[in-house]
């Protein structure tokens, strides 16, 4: 969970249906993609109206494969977040798994920037709050 408080920017919850960390303040959750919320008088899913159309900030497409005929091999995909200074947030294995001889998979990580906005949880006025360990020492 995030060390942000419940309201600010950045804070997080935990998906009823998959389980997975989520931010606060999405409608949709990103590992299952089901519904989370619905204001029909808004026309969107944010309980707290229209929520701002967020852009892909960093997108990463790849493949992998194993060349080898004789055996297969393991393969363990990480993702780590750091801050400014380079001190480690977050760092999680995403997926494990094996490639037969000459088999490949296709991977593709991407970020997404949302900007806050007054009525949702994590508006402007909680945008300094921290999100890391270190931060909160500073």
């Amino acid at each position: 969970m995030s060390a942000a408080r419940q309201g600010s920017t950045g804070a997080t919850r935990v998906c009823p249906h998959c389980k997975a960390t989520i931010l606060a303040s999405a409608s949709v959750c990103p590992a299952c993609q089901h519904h989370l919320r619905f204001n029909p008088s808004a026309g969107g899913p944010s309980a707290g109206g229209e929520r701002p159309a967020g852009r892909i900030a960093m997108r990463i497409e790849g493949t992998i494969g194993h060349e080898s005929v004789e055996q297969g091999c393991e393969y363990c995909v990480v993702v780590s977040i750091t801050n400014r200074v380079g001190e480690r947030i977050a760092r999680h294995v995403v997926g494990v798994g094996a490639l037969a001889p000459g088999e490949r998979h296709g991977y593709s990580l991407s970020v997404e920037l949302i900007p806050a906005t007054e009525g949702t949880p994590g508006g402007p006025a909680a945008s300094n709050a921290p999100h890391s360990a270190a931060d909160r020492r500073r």
